[in-house]
């Protein structure tokens, strides 16, 4: 008797954007942390949008500090589908 091979599950694969998107959000994030612009951040498997200030970029984590009223969400840059200005 032979045991069936389990099979492999599949990850849904972030969406990819090529050089002049990523460089678009990341222009508009830059323009957002030094004018304190609120923002709509459109997240990789986050159903509802990220909405507040962008108070710190970190280089070395990738990660975009979004302040929204008292908490702090910590989102990847690359994670980052769309950006709009409120």
């Amino acid at each position: 008797m032979e045991l069936a091979k389990p099979k492999k599950i599949k990850k849904p694969a972030r969406p990819t954007r090529d050089e002049f998107e990523l460089e678009e959000i990341a222009n508009t994030l830059t323009e957002a942390l030094e004018e304190k612009n609120e923002l709509r951040l459109t997240v990789w498997k986050r159903e509802d949008p990220v909405r507040g200030k962008v108070v710190k970029m970190d280089g070395n984590t990738k990660l975009i500090h979004i302040e929204n009223f008292t908490e702090t969400i910590k989102v990847k840059f690359m994670d980052i589908l769309y950006v709009q200005r409120i």
